[in-house]
């Protein structure tokens, strides 16, 4: 019973601090302006809401918060390998 609630609390410690890293990366590339700028600005006020929208039908289906937990995390770290890539 305590196992997953503990995993569950270490994933989102976890999802955390991988956000802080994409956060970073987003806040370089947004203060160097210009059209990749605004395309990153907009990519990701699109992904917050899909993804807001993702973890609600998730949940209204029946799944879990560790599966929530589990698909932001996938997302957080695909972008963390895109922005990192220049």
């Amino acid at each position: 019973m305590y196992d997953s609630w503990l995993r569950l609390g270490f994933d989102t410690v976890r999802l955390g601090l991988e956000a802080q890293t994409v956060v970073a990366l987003r806040l370089a590339k947004l203060s160097q302006g210009g059209a990749a700028a605004q395309a990153e600005a907009q990519r990701m006020v699109t992904e917050k809401l899909e993804a807001a929208a993702e973890a609600a039908m998730t949940l209204a289906t029946g799944g879990t918060a560790e599966r929530v937990v589990r698909d932001y995390r996938r997302k957080v770290r695909a972008n963390a390998h895109r922005l990192s890539r220049g």
